[in-house]
């Protein structure tokens, strides 16, 4: 590959980088065509860019980002997927659902998301439990709703009484 091309190939990666909030290097050594075909498939119903790359030039790209993204650079080896995405928990779920047990493949080799590295298969659960923006903006208004409604209960049943008491006290005069 010339020199020129790669220069495209690593700016072109380094744009989509840095267009997603997340993204995780996949090991997909031993995914035959149909199983790969597969994967690609469930990523684009989840929203999630799946682009294969060679391990070198990925690097180069990100040594080009700002910031500092070396704990990634060790799990460069082998056959690299990276699933690029701005649902930070998506792929994580994705690859929980799809990873065979017996072979652990595709695996998890690492991750970017919520400004925070993962390293390694055994943070997949970590990653699956990561809330997503609209979970996150739920909880909140769900938690703001929660005294507002215990306020509107109390000054409702607050009125029932009341009411009771003026109804007692008008039929006591008659």
């Amino acid at each position: 590959m010339k020199k020129e091309d790669k220069a495209v190939i690593i700016e072109s990666l380094k744009q989509t980088i840095q267009n997603y909030a997340a993204f995780y290097l996949v090991d997909v050594t031993g995914l035959n065509s149909t199983a790969t075909s597969d994967l690609r498939r469930k990523c684009f119903k989840n929203d999630i860019k799946m682009v294969v790359v060679k391990n070198t030039l990925l690097q180069k790209a990100l040594e080009q980002i700002e910031g500092d993204y070396s704990p990634l650079f060790g799990s460069l080896k082998g056959t690299t997927a990276v699933m690029l995405t701005n649902v930070a928990n998506a792929p994580a779920k994705l690859l929980k659902e799809v990873t065979d047990k017996k072979t652990g493949i595709p695996g998890l080799k690492a991750a970017y998301a919520e400004e925070s590295f993962y390293i390694g298969a055994n943070q997949l659960e970590a990653l699956v439990n990561i809330k997503s923006k609209k979970e996150l903006i739920a909880d909140v208004i769900a938690l703001l709703q929660s005294p507002a409604k215990n306020v509107i209960s109390a000054l409702q049943s607050g009125a029932n009484t009341i009411h009771g008491v003026l109804k007692t006290l008008g039929e006591r005069e008659n």
